[in-house]
Parts: C-alpha cells; sequence; structure tokens
C-alpha cells in the first residue's frame, strides 16, 4: 500500500488483457510482455513496481490477437466481464525478473511462452521511437480472498499501472502460488535461456 497525494492510501494494479491474467492465474504463462500505452509517463513504460495486482482489462481486438488455444480460452471467460461497470481481482505478481529487450531474435524465442501472435508483439516491439520491448516474469499469486470491484473512471484510458483505491483492494493474506516452486523455476530457467 502507498500514500495518494490526497493521503488516501492505494494498492498498485497492473492492467493486462483479460484473457493473459486468465494464463497467467493457470499458470499457463508467466511472462507480460510490454511495450506501454499513449498515456505513460514521460520516458514511456517502465517496470515502476515489483510487486502488484492483476487488474484484467478488456479490450475489443484482444480474441484475435491471441493465439487460437488462447481464442477459445477468450471464448470461456468473456461471460465473467459482462458487467463493465466491474472488475474481478484475483491475482497478485511478484516480478522474479524484469529486462527490457531490443534483440528482436531473443523475443521471437519466447513465442512457446506466451499467447500473442507473432504480429502483435512485433507490432509492439517497433511502436514509438525505440525498437524493444520489456519482458516481466510473473511470479503469480491466487489471493485467498478475490473481490469484485467497481471500475472508477480514474483506471481507464491506455496506460499499464493504476492505483486502487485502498476500500477496493483485496487482502494480500493467504495468498499462494499459482505454480509449485520447481515448475515455476524451471518456467524461469527456460525463458533465460531464450534471453541470454
Amino acid at each position: 500500500m502507498k500514500v495518494s497525494k490526497t493521503g488516501m492510501k492505494r494498492a498498485t494494479a497492473f492492467k493486462e488483457w483479460a484473457v493473459i491474467v486468465d494464463l497467467l492465474g493457470a499458470g499457463d504463462q508467466i511472462l507480460i510482455l510490454r511495450k506501454g500505452g499513449i498515456h505513460e509517463k514521460r520516458g514511456g513504460f517502465q517496470v515502476e513496481h515489483r510487486e502488484f495486482l492483476l487488474f484484467p482489462t478488456l479490450f475489443h481486438q484482444q480474441r484475435e490477437s491471441v493465439v487460437p488455444p488462447a481464442q477459445a480460452r477468450c471464448d470461456k471467460i468473456l461471460p465473467r466481464f459482462s458487467d463493465p461497470e466491474t472488475v474481478p481481482i484475483e491475482y497478485w505478481v511478484h516480478a522474479a525478473e524484469t529486462r527490457r529487450v531490443a534483440d528482436w531474435r531473443r523475443i521471437e524465442k519466447l513465442a512457446p511462452y506466451h499467447a500473442w501472435t507473432e504480429a502483435v508483439i512485433h507490432d509492439r516491439f517497433g511502436w514509438g521511437k525505440d525498437e524493444g520491448i520489456f519482458v516481466i516474469v510473473a511470479r503469480v499469486f491466487r489471493l485467498a480472498e478475490p473481490r469484485v470491484i467497481p471500475v472508477l473512471k480514474e483506471y481507464g484510458g491506455c496506460k499499464s499501472w493504476i492505483d486502487l483505491q485502498a476500500d477496493a483492494a483485496p487482502s494480500l493474506e493467504g495468498k499462494a502460488p499459482v505454480l509449485i516452486d520447481a515448475e515455476f523455476e524451471k518456467q524461469l530457467e527456460d525463458v533465460q535461456r531464450c534471453l541470454s
């Protein structure tokens, strides 16, 4: 928790497509690949936080922007997001590793470890004045008591990081990793090998 300029306590959340949040929460993916949105702070996207809640978002082209197995998953989970006024907060992340990668060949090697299409990642990689993309290796934890919270106007816009009001943020007590240590470490090593 941190305190905002108004003195209100806040919790940090990271906005990501709902289907990717679902994959992360199931342990089927440990990567977040991010270039940043048009409303990022000066200097573009940065990994400002190593620990954060996941805030699932809907994007009208989300289904076409992931590989076919993830498209089927998208169809399955979208009914959970029928109310645009609320959002489920179910997962917390510790960023086990973060780095900016400017070598496209290394990013290509990560294809088996995420659900985005190559075209989407290539667009992100090349977007802006500098080629490259941030790779976040996410150690994901399922919350013991997830919450459905109201979507406030301040959470909108094309930005990665948002501050949830403390009364909206779920407790982190009793959270549990979605992958056992050995499985996470194996996937982490595979990713590190791709990036080295």
